[in-house]
């Protein structure tokens, strides 16, 4: 071995080495009609990896492991079961690239929920926390994960951050976090599940091919909370048709939220209506932008019209944009004659601009006016209440998917249908559900249901696979009666996998 080799690995034995920080209380809550007992485990957990040799250095290539990163989690774990090591688990986290962990966990799955308007309004600041009585930690312990960079996850000294931002990189620590946190709390044997919203859909499929290939753990069920699984349904760029198609049938149900329709469209149920705008987007409007510039000047009339009726946007303005309505023009036009502008995470929300004159809004009012209510409510919880205390900020959302690194599809769309496809064959048993938000456009449910279309899944396993539908946005939950009806759904997905 060099000296340049025996004076680092000196200065690695002299530098102290990071240790877990883990606090454990107990707790209380009733959800699903009983009261359960649990206990929270909070803190950062050293996430490692082994060191070896190349190959004729030394006949025993293991020399040791090494710590890359501090991953912060949050475990909930119900007290009152006779065998945990077979008590269902589920991983949970957000997307981004770039979001900690938060919204899932103080939105939908964790004990506390953070006090809105049952529509999902924000009230005054400081926040409140509430009971969440849609958990369901009466079915399946939880584990909140938030991946290096967000949280207070963070690379350890001498570790590069940027080695962990990217699409592989990401799945490979998160799925080595629960590949550790499954053995360390010896719940090999317990069914388990990982729940991702968003990109963290993305990396949710990514770590059930990881985790299956590479450790041969197999998960009972995944659920998908407001898809992306392929890159090519939501990117607007110049030749690439799909996203005007997709998005369609979500301007119409925002348009048919704000009352902006015609009567025949307004007085219909938003479901019935959607049928009839899915129909026309899947069909006569794909053919016509497939015609391109041999489209005739009446055929162009007569389809703006048609557009312009599902998603109550003015003709002469669908006719200027070529019928294609690019995501944020139409998060602009809808409501610019009231000089408003409608949230692109969720379009119940409405934004001010400065001025009703320019083309895209200046900011998502369905992000920043709940922001602020989570992060207060977050950082007082996990300080007061599970007394888990840090100096160093809890990364909400950073700016993370500006860098991220796609090197291993350079040149090409992100797409997992074939991923996702392979990973339900190996595993016949996993269960896959597609939560969708009416009113989302980040991940509109129409782009969802043309991924799932195109898994060429064999008919024996379509069964495995399950769609619900929200009246409510990218975080359905935010909606009251949306949360309840997702504990009901949840109930029937559990049972379908196996848990009892």
């Amino acid at each position: 071995m060099s000296e340049e080799k025996n004076l680092q690995n000196e200065k690695t034995a002299e530098a102290p080495q990071p240790k877990d920080q883990l606090v454990t209380t107990k707790h209380k809550i009733t959800c699903g009609g009983q009261e359960v007992s649990y206990t929270a485990t909070t803190g950062r957990m050293i996430l490692k990896e082994e060191i070896t040799h190349a190959e004729g250095e030394k006949k025993d290539l293991y020399e040791g492991e090494k710590p890359r990163g501090e991953i912060f989690f949050t475990a909930y774990t119900r007290d009152d079961v006779p065998d945990k090591a077979k008590r269902p688990v589920t991983f949970a986290f957000n997307g981004g690239p770039g979001s900690a962990s938060v919204w899932v966990h103080l939105g939908m799955l964790g004990p506390k929920r953070v006090k809105l308007q049952p529509d999902g309004s924000p009230l005054p600041p400081p926040a409140e926390l509430i009971e969440n009585e849609y958990s369901i930690l009466d079915l399946t312990d939880l584990v909140f994960i938030d991946p290096v960079g967000t949280g207070f996850s963070r690379a350890v000294s001498g570790e590069k951050p940027k080695d962990f931002w990217g699409w592989s990189k990401d799945v490979e620590s998160v799925g080595e976090f629960i590949r550790q946190y499954i053995t360390r709390n010896q719940r090999w044997n317990s069914p388990k599940f990982i729940a991702g919203e968003s990109y963290g859909t993305t990396r949710t499929v990514g770590l059930a091919d990881y985790l299956s290939d590479k450790h041969g753990l197999y998960l009972n069920g995944i659920l998908l909370i407001s898809t992306a699984l392929d890159f090519s349904t939501l990117d607007f760029y110049p030749g690439n048709e799909l996203p005007f198609i997709l998005f369609l049938p979500t301007y119409a149900a925002d348009a048919w939220y704000h009352k902006k329709l015609q009567p025949k469209y307004q007085q219909s149920a938003l479901p019935a209506f959607l049928d009839e705008v899915r129909s026309f987007a899947g069909g006569e409007y794909l053919q016509v932008l497939f015609k391109g510039d041999a489209l005739s000047e009446s055929e162009k009339k007569r389809i703006a019209t048609k557009v312009a009726g599902y998603t109550g946007l003015r003709v002469d303005y669908v006719l200027r944009s070529n019928l294609r309505i690019e995501i944020f023009r139409f998060c602009k036009e809808l409501l610019r004659d009231e000089r408003r502008t409608i949230g692109r995470l969720d379009s119940r929300y409405v934004g001010i601009d400065r001025d009703a004159a320019g083309e895209t809004p200046e900011d998502d009012p369905s992000s920043y006016e709940i922001t602020g209510l989570f992060a207060g409510a977050f950082n007082d919880y996990i300080s007061r209440e599970l007394e888990y205390r840090s100096d160093i900020p809890y990364a909400i959302s950073t700016g993370l998917w500006k860098i991220w690194s796609y090197k291993e599809h350079e040149n090409q769309y992100l797409q997992l249908e074939e991923t996702l496809r392979k990973t339900m064959v190996r595993n016949k048993f996993m269960k896959v559900w597609a939560l969708n938000g009416y009113y989302d456009l980040a991940t509109p449910f129409f782009a969802a249901e043309y991924v799932f279309g195109h898994l060429h899944l064999d008919a024996s396993l379509r069964e495995n696979l399950s769609m619900t539908y929200y009246e409510s946005g990218h975080m359905m939950y935010l909606h009251e009666a949306s949360l309840a009806k997702f504990r009901e759904d949840a109930l029937q997905f559990y049972l379908d996998a196996g848990v009892r």
